[in-house]
């Protein structure tokens, strides 16, 4: 668990946890949207059925930025730095840029006399900018896909039904009922309802 907030007599007002494991983002992605529960409370002074909701969002991990810059991908010009004249003028075409052509990213270097050194500066200067530029595209990107599922959470109906009294689980998404399961699914046995959620996604992008 990353994060709890206990609400109203001992409830929890919102959870987060970290799930690790392969392929587990696609595995839990579409259990995002609206949770209701049919149960009935320990607190409650009667045997009535109170029905409560969950909204779920799942996000993926922020993963580090890897660059696969290739040669082909980078265009190196060289040309005379400048600086004051006389005899410390840089009279060679020792500084350095580089553009990713991609991007259209630029980085110079013309500190040094060697134009071996200023390649590996300006290569360090445009990784540097190149992964700024993509970590920012990637925050935004989870950003998106937060909003994105927390909107559609808050809209729409719920999709699934727990019910304990009866030891039930309705997907009106899936448009299955899994009697006597219940319990089974709160100990973290959730193949069947996964695999049918992948299912289910693949048959509406073919569709």
């Amino acid at each position: 668990m990353v994060e709890s907030k206990v609400g109203y007599e001992g409830s929890f007002s919102n959870v987060a946890f970290l799930i690790k494991g392969e392929k587990v983002f696609n595995c839990l992605k579409n259990e995002a949207g609206v949770h209701r529960v049919q149960r009935i409370p320990r607190t409650g002074k009667n045997d009535k059925l109170h029905t409560s909701t969950a909204t779920v969002v799942v996000l993926p991990e922020p993963q580090d930025i890897i660059l696969n810059i290739r040669p082909q991908d980078l265009k190196v010009e060289t040309y005379n730095s400048g600086g004051p004249g006389g005899q410390h003028a840089n009279k060679t075409a020792s500084a350095v840029r580089i553009t990713h052509l991609p991007t259209k990213i630029v980085a110079t270097s013309q500190d040094g006399r060697d134009q071996r050194v200023n390649r590996e500066r300006a290569l360090f200067v445009l990784k540097t900018r190149l992964s700024e530029k993509l970590q920012t595209e990637k925050e935004k990107e989870v950003g998106d896909l937060r909003s994105t599922m927390i909107g559609t959470a808050e809209r729409s109906e719920n999709f699934r039904t727990y019910n304990f009294p009866d030891n039930r689980i309705t997907d009106k998404r899936l448009k299955i009922k899994l009697n006597n399961k219940l319990d089974f699914v709160m100990e973290g046995d959730l193949e069947e309802i996964c695999q049918k959620s992948i299912d289910y996604e693949v048959e509406k992008k073919i569709q």
